[in-house]
């Protein structure tokens, strides 16, 4: 091991066991932290002379990690990854997002959403949700959100930061029309985010939209039509941050920002700056 490192006689008790686990050396060798500064290689103690912890990396460790150079946009990496988890499937919902809002006064909430497509040639991503909810409420008043993706098996998250516009009928009609029926009939019966006096009520408010929408009890088919108050957001992204788990949390990020300019429904944008960061 080199200086300032000293070979011990003998290796310290180690009284706490979360100060021990394994780390490569830069020669790919096994090394163990045994406390702060006290370190077992091959069985063999060594100490720091200045007692302060060091970590040894292998080259290997850093292999899976983020394009070097940067790319000029992470759209179609971000937008890869999505593609991967959704295929991958080995979690309920790959597709999750936490979105976060704010109110006009800046008071953050925050919930997890269903990410339904990333457009990376225009630069924006889409959800939907109910127009009367709280989030939506929030983003109408203060068109500014957060996002976060974590796909935990696979070691990388997302982060976006962007502008909110409201997605044309259009994409909202398509989509509404892809859901399940009884998502849809549910669509018109829950007043999301309103005050419900007990489960009872809820399936009595459900009972009487698939009245009021012509829809037969245990029908497997039928008509719905889109609620005004429901459909798509666009988040238009300023900001996306890419992050891969590193070993003893020496993780590779990087952030790609750019500035948007309204232009009507939507946004034009300058080209991203890119810069990594610090784990």
């Amino acid at each position: 091991m080199r200086a300032p490192f000293t070979k011990a006689t003998h290796c310290p008790q180690v009284s706490d066991s979360s100060f021990s686990h394994s780390l490569n050396r830069d020669n790919g060798e096994s090394a163990e932290i045994l406390t702060c500064g006290v370190f077992s290689v091959r069985n063999e103690c060594y100490v720091s002379a200045a007692f302060t912890c060091a970590v040894f990396l292998s080259q290997e460790a850093f292999m899976d990690s983020l394009p070097e150079p940067l790319p000029d946009s992470p759209l179609p990496l971000f937008e890869q990854w999505f593609r991967e988890a959704r295929e991958l499937h080995n979690r309920p919902n790959p597709d999750a997002m936490v979105l976060a809002s704010a109110t006009e006064g800046g008071r953050p909430s925050a919930r997890v959403v269903l990410c339904k497509r990333i457009d990376a040639a225009a630069g924006y991503l889409v959800f939907f949700t109910n127009y009367h909810s709280r989030k939506a409420r929030e983003l109408l008043a203060n068109p500014h959100a957060a996002g976060v993706f974590h796909w935990d098996s696979m070691h990388r998250q997302v982060r976006v930061e962007g502008r909110i516009v409201q997605s044309p009928p259009e994409e909202s009609d398509a989509y509404f029309a892809s859901r399940a029926l009884d998502s849809r009939i549910g669509a018109w019966a829950s007043q999301q985010s309103q005050p419900l006096a007990s489960r009872a009520a809820l399936a009595e408010q459900v009972a009487q939209a698939s009245l009021r929408l012509g829809i037969a009890p245990g029908a497997a088919t039928g008509v719905v039509p889109r609620p005004s108050h429901w459909g798509g957001f666009r988040l238009w992204l300023e900001s996306v941050e890419l992050w891969m788990e590193g070993p003893n949390r020496i993780h590779d990020r990087a952030v790609w920002t750019r500035h948007l300019e309204p232009r009507a429904s939507e946004f034009a944008a300058n080209s991203w700056s890119a810069s990594r960061l610090n784990p």
